[in-house]
C-alpha cells in the first residue's frame, strides 16, 4: 500500500506536541491528510492547541497491526500551525468530521463541530515508514 494511501485510510494519528516545561504531550486524535497535510479539529483551550501556539514542533505517528505481515506505520516530525480563520475552521471541520459520521446532523458531530473553533494543520517535515 502507498504511504499516502495508508494515511487516508486510518483514523487516529497520535499527535505529540511540546508543552511549557518541555514534556511531551501525546494525544490520540482524528483527522484529515490531504495534499501532504495533515489536519485536526479542536479547541483553543486544549492543551495541544496552547503547546502549538508557543512551540510548532511537533512528532505523529499512524499506524496499524499487531502480527507480521499486516504490520504498518508511518511517523514523523514536522511544523504546525492554528487556522483561526472561522469559515475555513468550519469547511475543514466539516471535512474531517465526515470521516468520522455517517451524517453531520448526529447530536455528538454537532457538540464536535459547535466546539471545534480552531484546527491544526500540520507539515510534515520528515517522516519515516516501516512494515513487517
Amino acid at each position: 500500500m502507498k504511504t499516502c494511501d495508508f494515511l487516508k485510510s486510518q483514523k487516529i494519528l497520535r499527535l505529540a506536541t511540546i508543552d511549557s516545561k518541555n514534556n511531551p504531550h501525546i494525544v490520540p486524535v482524528w483527522y484529515e491528510f490531504r495534499n501532504k497535510k495533515f489536519y485536526v479539529g479542536t479547541n483553543t483551550r486544549t492543551k495541544k492547541a496552547k503547546n502549538i501556539k508557543k512551540n510548532p514542533k511537533v512528532s505523529f505517528c499512524v499506524d496499524v497491526g499487531i502480527k507480521s505481515p499486516d504490520i504498518f506505520g508511518v511517523m514523523g516530525i514536522g511544523k504546525a500551525k492554528l487556522i483561526l480563520e472561522k469559515n475555513q475552521v468550519l469547511f475543514i471541520a466539516k471535512r474531517i468530521l465526515k470521516r468520522y459520521f455517517k451524517s453531520l446532523k448526529v447530536k455528538s458531530a454537532q457538540e464536535l463541530l459547535d466546539d471545534t473553533n480552531c484546527i491544526i494543520e500540520i507539515l510534515p517535515r520528515k517522516t519515516t515508514v516501516w512494515k513487517f
